[in-house]
């Protein structure tokens, strides 16, 4: 995978970056910006852009509204995932209500996943 930045890419990189939903911003201003493990929004991976990315613990978190949940979302998200663990790269899935009715408890999952990642690599 080149994960270099792909240049036709990034203007839609930053203006997801600059319009991150309810729930992105959500996660990252009150988890994931100050976590002590480095995240990346909107991250250039191959041909996708992912939410999140954590390159110490090979992680993408992606969250998911009502659209990922109709057949072309489903499918475009496995394929998206497959892609992704071809090289390696694990891929946690929430839905925007997880992150509304549960979100320490998502946190809390992703920390685990994080920790678990970087207890491997050693």
């Amino acid at each position: 995978m080149d994960r270099k930045h792909n240049k036709n890419m990034v203007p839609f990189a930053k203006a997801l970056r600059n319009n991150m939903t309810k729930e992105e911003r959500h996660l990252w201003y009150d988890f994931l910006k100050h976590y002590p493990v480095r995240f990346i929004r909107q991250k250039i991976l191959g041909k996708y852009i992912a939410d999140f990315y954590c390159a110490k613990a090979n992680l993408v978190v992606e969250l998911d509204g009502s659209s990922h949940y109709e057949d072309i979302g489903l499918k475009n998200d496995a394929e998206r995932t497959i892609y992704l663990e071809q090289y390696g790269i694990k891929v946690l899935r929430f839905s925007n209500l997880d992150i509304q009715s549960n979100f320490s408890g998502v946190c809390t999952y992703i920390d685990n996943v994080v920790q678990q990642s970087l207890s491997q690599r050693c």
